[in-house]
């Protein structure tokens, strides 16, 4: 053990293992820093227009909640940071000039949003409701901007432009505007922007399924489950026809890492998508397939060919089972949230009202932890679909790690500090949502 935690040889697995462990609990934070202020702002409209009271309290409670959310997702933040620079030193040093520049811009992001955070949530009953709502607009927006910059990095990542090399592989001609919009760009924050608004908007609205359930009915508990609800609905059907688009981006710029997707080691003429399965050498292979759907989907033409991993060398695949088994998650969640989406939408064009069953309260109060696990499943298929590589085709992640001694007691560290950031941010907003805080100075009357 001592010697895992202390021997640079080894470092490969804990910087990767520590950068999954930040990124996985970062990006729960990251979807409420990009949506949780657009619905916030919109439900303080609403209360403000209508004059709802209930709707009014469920906006301030929110942004109570939204500040909490934004000070656990400021420290991870910070800590993916410093980690990219002291893990990975072979990434930054030999490509910082290419791609640290949108990170530069989120930092400027972060900071607008934190400043309008404050005002947002220090004005309640300060300022006007016309000039407090338009105080929120700058959030909102900074937040947008903060998840574009970090989504183009990953993107370039996976497609880098805006650069040559030399003879001797350095990097020369650096052009960071052109790497921000490389071909991944927008299919990646588009796809983003959607997760971020369908995990929020599933995870408020279990909350208050869960409270409903316990008979909870009042006017409070209904906007607070329909408001975040009917975000994430509209949020879903439109999440699914991007990925047909990032689905063919990937095909046309990471071949190997469509092939992994969808399990497939064989170039195929009129391929069709498979359903789990997989294994390979020690056999298993067998899995449910969909006759011609992958060459429909990727050429839009039922004979179209998809190439296998047959034509990748053996020490540039990735891991296959971990990427099939995310993509198949990502997807089967994805659909069986249509399906809960699709449920509520008939029922509310019909009838003007929730579906009036427990087992559909049950559902949602599920979603908000689907959603997440959906999530986490896609970014898996994203950062394990590109390795070996940690910039697609030029540098493997091996090359990368630092070789400094004992990256191990890092994982060891940032495991006690997400584990009681965790245990404080979820007793905090546990007492919020239970127990009246007490108001601050300009909250009294």
């Amino acid at each position: 053990m001592l010697e895992f935690l202390a021997d640079a040889s080894g470092n490969l697995y804990p910087a990767r293992m520590q950068m999954a462990l930040s990124l996985g609990w970062h990006i729960v934070f990251a979807c409420f820093g990009i949506a949780f202020p657009a619905i916030v702002v919109f439900t303080e409209w609403r209360g403000h227009r209508r004059g709802d009271e209930a709707l009014t309290a469920l906006a301030h409670k929110w942004a109570k909640a939204m500040g909490v959310l934004f000070a656990a997702g400021a420290v991870s933040g910070t800590l993916l940071s410093f980690e990219m620079g002291i893990l990975w030193p072979g990434l930054m040093g030999r490509f910082g000039e290419v791609f640290g520049f949108p990170f530069v811009l989120e930092g400027f992001a972060f900071f607008v949003e934190a400043i309008f955070v404050g005002v947002y949530l220090f004005g309640w009953n300060r300022l006007s409701p016309r000039a407090h709502m338009l105080s929120a607009l700058p959030m909102v927006a900074a937040g947008v901007v903060g998840a574009f910059c970090v989504v183009s990095a990953n993107a370039w990542m996976n497609n880098p432009t805006g650069f040559r090399l030399d003879e001797q592989g350095d990097v020369v001609d650096a052009r960071p505007w052109a790497a921000m919009f490389g071909p991944s760009t927008w299919a990646q924050f588009v796809h983003m922007w959607l997760a971020a608004f369908m995990v929020t908007g599933f995870l408020i609205a279990s909350v208050y399924a869960v409270g409903m359930l316990r008979g909870r009915r009042d006017r409070y508990h209904r906007a607070g489950l329909l408001i975040p609800l009917t975000v994430a609905a509209i949020a879903t059907p439109v999440q699914i026809g991007v990925g047909d688009w990032i689905a063919n981006v990937v095909a046309d710029n990471q071949p190997a890492k469509l092939a992994a997707m969808e399990g497939q080691y064989e170039t195929t003429s009129g391929a069709g998508l498979s359903i789990g399965g997989v294994y390979r050498d020690d056999e298993l292979h067998y899995a449910v397939e969909i006759p011609y759907a992958l060459s429909l989907l990727i050429h839009h033409d039922p004979d179209g060919v998809v190439p296998g991993l047959e034509e990748v060398p053996a020490d540039e695949r990735p891991p296959v089972n971990v990427v099939h088994l995310a993509y198949n998650a990502m997807v089967g969640i994805g659909l069986a949230l249509l399906v809960l989406v699709a449920w509520y939408g008939l029922v509310w064009w019909r009838r003007r009202r929730l579906p009036d069953t427990a087992w559909f309260l049950r559902a949602v109060a599920a979603s908000g932890v689907a959603a997440v696990i959906a999530m986490e499943a896609g970014w898996i298929t994203n950062e394990v679909g590109r390795q070996p590589w940690v910039v697609y085709g030029i540098l493997r992640t091996a090359d990368a790690v630092s070789p400094a001694p004992g990256l191990g007691w890092g994982l060891v560290a940032v495991v006690g500090v997400y584990t009681v950031l965790t245990a404080f941010t979820v007793v905090v907003l546990r007492r919020l949502a239970r127990h009246e805080d007490t108001p601050a100075p300009q909250e009294r009357p």
